[in-house]
């Protein structure tokens, strides 16, 4: 089935809102104002709350729309279809002002806070047109060995020849290890793992292609290199493990969320901090420094191999004043070691899901002065502002960054303060 519709709002996910006989409609690939032709996901006759569909034809177009950089993430009915780029129909100031849109209604829905967030762009983002920024990607082979991508809403996948949202590092270890050759199973699983040079000696072999999750080509541990505050720290970190992917998104976040710790401690010579879901310790490692050698830290982490990166990267600083711990975080700080019970500052970088309300409760519990959240989905930091608000928390510092271009996804941190 299709209709015309007008869109009338940004909605999650990056779709929008529009109405057909009274009956709500997410549409994909679609702007706030625009007249279009759209085709409802079939089934569309199903008695639910609301459909759902993608334009096939723009009649009246909105000013933020530009034609796809990356085509075959477009839309179905223009060639595309491959997802992971839901964007890619927006100018870049556009998308700009649809993530803030997006994280103010959120935090204003769900959150009942009325605040305007801002959201920074990443450096060299404008001049690369929104590409080029990714340093993990990955793919399936397939039924030829080749990488591809499924199209949306079939079987069907894609050949790919190259991946415009990739960074030129890992794009050049694509072309000399041959990944676009294929030659790979069908149906496996490739991922390209290729860290940012940041200056310093980088090893020739500091790139991974794995797959399946087993190295094919460079090395299972890789070198990242951060700068913050001045002082460049280096992570060793699994190349099938989780870092923020964006080249530039590591040293943005941990300077900003370093600058918010620093004012919160306001120069004390002693503190206790807890970093909870803390990774391979992006964050670990510069809040270890900030208060000269009497920082007492918790550090919480489910992931195994990422605690055991972290381990190895706090040992080569001589960071001992950090217990890590390995395990599910609400069950972790129901057991914390009475030296480290009372924290000064927490900072936590939760996954999607966000902390939840248990979470949420134990930091108040602490009796911790000041909380640093750092969000990869609005609607989680939303609700998870919700639960801290009425815990006594308000959000005094809130911003966001752009560090997914041409997608929906926004990364935002939020500082709250107790009373």
């Amino acid at each position: 089935m299709e209709a015309e519709v007008r869109i009338e709002r940004y909605a999650d996910q990056g779709r929008c809102v529009a109405h057909i006989d009274g009956r709500v409609v997410f549409v994909r690939f679609a702007l706030p104002g625009e007249l279009v032709r759209v085709r409802l996901d079939e089934p569309h006759d199903r008695d639910d709350r609301f459909w759902t569909g993608e334009v096939v034809e723009v009649v009246e177009p909105s000013e933020d729309r530009v034609e796809p950089a990356w085509p075959l993430a477009g839309p179905l009915a223009m060639g595309g279809g491959v997802g992971g780029a839901d964007l890619v129909h927006v100018s870049l100031p556009g998308q700009l002002r649809w993530k803030a849109v997006t994280v103010s209604e959120q935090l204003g829905r769900l959150g009942h806070v009325d605040i305007a967030v801002p959201v920074e762009r990443m450096d060299g983002d404008e001049e690369l047109g929104g590409l080029n920024w990714r340093t993990r990607i990955e793919m399936i082979a397939d039924e030829d060995g080749r990488p591809s991508m499924r199209r949306r809403g079939t079987h069907v996948r894609v050949p790919l020849d190259t991946m415009p949202l990739a960074t030129g590092t890992l794009l050049d270890v694509a072309s000399s290890r041959g990944v676009w050759d294929g030659g790979f199973e069908p149906g496996s699983q490739i991922r390209l793992s290729v860290p940012e040079p940041r200056g310093g000696e980088t090893p020739s072999d500091d790139y991974a292609v794995l797959v399946d999750g087993e190295l094919k080509a460079g090395s299972r541990t890789l070198t990242e290199r951060v700068t913050v505050g001045g002082i460049t720290f280096t992570y060793h970190v699994d190349a099938n493990g989780f870092w923020q992917i964006h080249r530039q998104a590591p040293v943005a976040l941990a300077n900003h969320v370093i600058d918010l710790a620093r004012r919160e401690l306001d120069g004390r010579d002693d503190a206790v901090i807890w970093d909870l879901y803390s990774g391979s310790g992006l964050f670990t490692l510069p809040l270890a420094t900030l208060v000269a050698e009497r920082t007492r830290m918790l550090s919480v982490e489910g992931g195994r191999d990422a605690v055991s990166s972290q381990q190895r990267n706090l040992r080569r600083l001589g960071l001992s004043e950090v217990d890590v711990r390995c395990g599910d975080v609400a069950r972790t700080l129901a057991r914390v070691p009475a030296h480290l019970g009372r924290p000064d500052l927490i900072v936590l970088d939760p996954p999607r899901a966000g902390a939840r309300a248990k979470v949420c409760r134990q930091m108040e519990a602490s009796g911790a002065r000041s909380i640093i959240y750092i969000a990869c989905d609005p609607t989680s930091l939303a609700r998870d502002t919700g639960t801290l608000r009425e815990l006594g928390y308000e959000p005094v510092d809130v911003r966001a960054y752009d560090i997914y271009p041409m997608t929906h996804h926004v990364e935002t941190v939020a500082l709250f303060r107790r009373g």
